[in-house]
């Protein structure tokens, strides 16, 4: 590129991001709508590529607190377009806004409901074929859990990628309690019930605070490829993905903070919900676990504890990627290595 092209790109470039729309706009892939509920919208996604056989279904689980756009976030870091290429059917469950009006919802509402609804649907579309899940972070661990407490469920796989199985390991957990075991916990238990959850800003937020990093080199990253285009509308992309973020149910974060965070119920195996136990034995299927050793928010070894928890999987297989949290699902090397993971494991299993 000429220097007069570089000026004028970085100019362009400068005006877009200041005063503009942006370097980039959103280009989802195409899909269809086959369920549209309250917080169960369910979509197919459809592509060139015909899938390979009726069986190919791929139901992609987003966590909590994250928009369901994490597995196509542009077409070149869309973990949905690169099940397309692979001969493979995607579909997606999208849990929507959370309000103060969902602030009774807990995990029943998505291992008992939301998800177990999502993949006898995806089933059925596909003729009654067994369904392949992909969750990431705590939607991994929803879709273990899901596997575990509905064993009828037509489940061929489950792939877990940054998923949380052990709290014991999770970054701060041992300050966090330490803390919580001067009230006994009631102080940040009783401004969730206060707040009927944790809103959209504030997840908003500690995501920011786990990226800082990021946030603090932000204004340098702009300056040095002011010029390029690509690298600008890469930023831009997260930056709508974490502006897109929802907030927590009440009770569904009351859950996660007593039983996970403060019990480590799933670190034992074992999740206990009001008289009822779930336990990661229950599954059966085969799984993959995905972990990364430069990811802050969810520590590898947490990932990697489910090898010693699903004791009753056909196989459990573990791969340690490279990137940040929301990098080894989508970020710049997830092509060469979790999605390349995962596309062996899903035609190991075909």
């Amino acid at each position: 590129m000429s220097l007069t092209d570089t000026v004028v790109t970085a100019a362009r470039n400068a005006w877009a991001l200041t005063f503009g729309p942006g370097v980039s706009s959103p280009d989802p892939a195409p899909s269809t709508v086959l369920w549209d509920e309250p917080h169960r919208l369910l979509r197919r996604y459809e592509g060139v590529h015909p899938a390979a056989s009726e069986d190919a279904a791929v139901l992609l689980v987003p966590p909590l607190a994250a928009p369901a756009s994490c597995f196509d976030l542009r077409p070149e870091h869309s973990v949905v377009r690169f099940l397309l290429e692979t001969g493979r059917r995607p579909y997606l469950v999208d849990y929507g806004e959370i309000t103060f009006a969902d602030r009774r919802m807990g995990m029943e509402d998505w291992i008992d409901d939301i998800l177990l609804e999502s993949v006898l649907r995806v089933s059925a579309d596909r003729g009654g074929a067994p369904v392949d899940l992909v969750g990431w972070s705590l939607g991994g661990t929803l879709a273990l859990l899901t596997a575990a407490a509905n064993a009828h469920l037509p489940i061929r796989s489950v792939t877990a990628i940054g998923s949380p199985l052990d709290y014991d390991e999770m970054t701060g957990i041992p300050q966090v309690r330490a803390v919580a075991s001067l009230t006994g916990g009631l102080a940040t238990s009783t401004a969730i019930r206060a707040a009927g959850g944790v809103p959209a800003p504030l997840t908003r937020l500690a995501y920011r605070v786990t990226a800082w990093d990021r946030e603090v080199k932000r204004p340098w990253f702009i300056a040095e490829n002011l010029a390029r285009t690509e690298m600008l509308a890469r930023m831009e992309s997260v930056d709508r993905f974490m502006a897109e973020m929802p907030g927590y149910p009440g009770r569904f974060y009351g859950q996660l903070w007593g039983r996970l965070i403060l019990a480590n119920d799933i670190g034992r195996g074992v999740l206990r919900l009001g008289e009822r136990d779930i336990a990661l034995a229950e599954v059966t299927a085969p799984v993959l676990l995905i972990g990364g050793p430069e990811d802050v928010i969810t520590r590898a070894a947490a990932v990697k504890a489910g090898t010693r928890l699903l004791t009753g999987a056909a196989k459990v297989r573990y791969e340690a990627v490279p990137g940040s949290h929301l990098g080894i699902l989508t970020g710049a090397s997830a092509r060469e290595t979790t999605w390349a993971h995962l596309d062996e494991f899903l035609t190991e299993g075909a």
